[in-house]
């Protein structure tokens, strides 16, 4: 997919057909507004152990254990030095969706967190930052004495699987790491839902709290991932207050949403947390994903895709029309979308971690690109209205679609290099959407 912005390739955006209303920005007007997001920075750490070693730390084989940091250290250091690890892979929901999306879009981002201040080579916070992709800006990150976090995979002699988690400072950020300028320049700042659940006496959600305050005082969109149906089923009431209050747009999977909407159908979760949210993102596994928004009623473009029957009767009817926030509609209209996996689905998925985080990644793209192309030509027939997405949400599904299933097709949940070139005849019809 191709938006314009500052790629590699040539634009999409057809500069010997302008739009004979548009006025260019000024030539020396360069800046982009990047992506902004807030993450527990961790890695996750695979090795290959035997049954002692299990037993050494004190660890339930088969199972899932938090540890304490003089035990993670201990154990890494074992693993380390008898060069035990197979993998140390750059983890974090947040720091897969920025990762991604600076891959997809060629441009910057910027991911705040904490970072150890003395780092070796070959360790896991060297790899982490091995493994994130260099359009990632990490300048902001917050320096910390003791270890970012780590979740160990320990395969034993018959290959079960044994997990060892270790939060280190990861909760550690400080609401003085947060610079107001890097969220007011954002084009939209994006959050997990374990930021604001940390532990009594962590600093995270203080500093969360400050991101969301300024990004509201700069009316940038604010984005939160719900990280895990158990975070939001022990208090769903909370989760909704938290969406009214300060959350422009949710990305969660079907059973995320069902616990914080008590309905089971994606859609009919979709529709419900609009109530809270501008724009929503439901992936639901076999059955794809959904996306609903609020658009102008004046301006809603019919499809001309087959109507799609479910819980609401044609939803996808207004599925060409483009997002915008309730606010900034006169007359808002709920649209919605769907679509089915890509080609079906891979033939053996690979990986299901990070597939969500690949789908947002290419929301974001959308909506980042449409506010890039505001700055450069502001006088564009594009944006007569103050939308939210560059492309309609049938297009902006097909792009998370397409994204989700590379992610599921790969071992990684980052991606190392940006999708295949479209198709022009495939593509071509539904790009101006």
């Amino acid at each position: 997919m191709k938006f314009p912005g500052q790629r590699k390739s040539k634009h999409y955006f057809p500069v010997s057909a302008r739009d004979p209303l548009l006025q260019a920005a000024p030539a020396d007007s360069e800046t982009t507004s990047p992506v902004v997001g807030i993450d527990q920075i961790m890695v996750d750490i695979e090795a290959k152990v035997d049954d002692s070693f299990i037993e050494r730390y004190g660890l339930s084989r088969g199972h899932s254990l938090v540890i304490e940091n003089d035990v993670a250290e201990a154990l890494y250091q074992e693993l380390f030095n008898g060069q035990l690890i197979s993998h140390q892979f750059a983890g974090g929901t947040i720091g897969n969706t920025l990762h991604n999306y600076s891959v997809l879009s060629d441009d910057r981002s910027v991911l705040l967190g904490v970072m150890c201040n003395n780092i070796r080579i070959g360790d896991y916070a060297y790899r982490y930052l091995c493994n994130t992709s260099s359009k990632v800006d990490l300048n902001y990150l917050q320096g910390v004495c003791g270890s970012i976090g780590r979740c160990y995979t320990l395969i034993g002699e018959h290959g079960e699987r044994t997990f060892a988690i270790s939060p280190g400072d990861m909760n550690q950020l400080q609401p003085e790491s947060i610079t107001e300028q890097v969220i007011a320049d954002a084009s939209v700042l994006v959050l997990t839902s374990y930021l604001v659940r940390a532990k009594e006496g962590e600093p995270m959600p203080q500093a969360t709290m400050k991101a969301i305050e300024y990004a509201k005082k700069h009316q940038v969109p604010v984005v939160l991932t719900l990280g895990t149906r158990h975070v939001i089923a022990d208090n769903p009431q909370f989760w909704r207050d938290f969406l009214r209050d300060h959350i422009s747009i949710v990305a969660m999977n079907e059973d995320e949403a069902c616990e914080l909407t008590g309905e089971s159908d994606p859609l009919l979760a979709a529709d419900k947390a609009l109530e809270w949210v501008d724009l929503v993102l439901c992936t639901a596994g076999p059955a794809g994903l959904y996306m609903a928004g609020f658009t102008e009623q004046e301006t809603r473009r019919k499809t001309n895709l087959p109507l799609l029957p479910g819980a609401i009767p044609e939803f996808n009817q207004y599925e060409f029309s483009r997002g915008m926030r309730r606010q900034d509609c006169r007359q808002p209209a709920k649209i919605y979308s769907h679509i089915a996996p890509y080609m079906g689905g891979p033939e053996k998925i690979m990986n299901t971690n990070g597939a969500g985080d690949g789908a947002l990644a290419a929301v974001l793209h959308d909506i980042s690109a449409n506010n890039y192309h505001r700055q450069k030509v502001p006088n564009s027939s594009k944006h007569v209205q103050q939308y939210l997405t560059y492309s309609s949400l049938a297009q902006v599904c097909k792009y998370a679609n397409r994204v989700s299933y590379q992610v599921l097709n790969q071992h990684s949940p980052r991606l190392s290099r940006g999708l295949p070139e479209r198709e022009d005849s495939l593509e071509e019809a539904y790009w101006d959407r």
